[in-house]
């Protein structure tokens, strides 16, 4: 992929292949929460006419290459162009050929990964009402250096060896961005939860724990985390192994369309649940997390939990 090339796909298409949506749109200007952060209020502007952004909390914008820049923590313009050209086929419907890139290493410079233990990151994590020691169990701690500058964030790891990376002001990734994909080797299971991301991996295994804490079962089911509805194409492989899946996605377009895209890709073959209605009125998990409110949590409990009558699941 060119410069060129990237420069002309569209903010707008670039930013659904990554899961974000705009919450407003006023003229030619789009509103969405920034892709950096967590945050209430829209601050991160695309303009389609200039197909330019500007983050207002960030301070900064740019083109599709100064944004990648950021989510991937980079100004190696052959890496970036390699990480935009891998979106390519969710953005436009024909196939691409572009030319072989040559091996040209990230700005990551002094990256090291070790025990989540950072009482600044588990505070992060308890206010986001995750478990701090599931979270250990599940989550690394990530630093690395960029520019000069130093940053650690709690960090997820995929199969391909990259990590989604998230801390109070940052959300990202080290890439390869791929899926994580949670097995049990003591049993082969056929029931997998799916989860956009590991957030709300982490919301759902809090839940779990809290409500029945002396048999949580959490081996009686495999997961995978998307990391980006982005990813649902690589999934595809490793969910036609369960005879039954759960999608514990967004209740957004995205996260819609995640799932017609699963089903469509197995028909009748495998049993596709949304779970999506058991957190409605949240945005996502996390959200329902966050809320707590008793009464849903005791049915979002007893309506996951698999059920051990007919030898099924749920």
């Amino acid at each position: 992929m060119t410069i060129e090339e990237a420069k002309n796909i569209k903010l707008e298409d670039y930013l659904h292949s990554l899961g974000y949506n705009p919450v407003k749109r006023q003229g030619m200007n789009l509103w969405y929460k920034s892709p950096f952060r967590e945050e209430t209020d829209a601050s991160f502007k695309v303009n389609t006419e200039i197909n330019k952004w500007f983050d207002f909390g960030l301070g900064k914008g740019g083109n599709i290459l100064t944004l990648a820049s950021v989510l991937y923590c980079s100004e190696s313009v052959p890496y970036l162009l390699r990480q935009i050209e891998e979106q390519a086929p969710h953005i436009c419907p024909v196939s691409f050929s572009f030319q072989k890139q040559s091996p040209t290493e990230p700005s990551f410079q002094r990256m090291e990964v070790k025990p989540l233990e950072s009482p600044v990151l588990l505070s992060y994590l308890r206010e986001r009402g995750i478990n701090t020691e599931l979270a250990k169990r599940e989550c690394c701690e990530v630093h690395f250096e960029n520019n000069g500058k130093h940053y650690y964030a709690v960090g997820f790891p995929n199969v391909r060896g990259g990590y989604e990376i998230r801390n109070k002001y940052f959300k990202g990734c080290i890439a390869p961005k791929d899926i994580s994909h949670i097995r049990h080797t003591n049993r082969q299971n056929e029931v997998c939860y799916v989860f956009e991301g590991f957030m709300d991996y982490l919301s759902f295994l809090t839940l779990r724990l809290d409500s029945c804490p002396q048999y949580p079962e959490f081996d009686k089911q495999d997961y995978m985390v998307l990391n980006s509805v982005s990813n649902v194409s690589k999934a595809f492989y490793p969910l036609g192994n369960y005879l039954r899946i759960h999608c514990f996605f967004d209740n957004d377009r995205a996260g819609m369309e995640a799932i017609l895209q699963i089903r469509k890709e197995y028909g009748s073959t495998i049993n596709i649940r949304d779970a999506s209605h058991l957190y409605s009125g949240c945005k996502d998990l996390n959200e329902y997390l966050c809320k707590r409110n008793p009464l849903r949590e005791k049915k979002f409990i007893q309506t996951s939990v698999p059920k051990k009558s007919k030898g099924r699941s749920l």
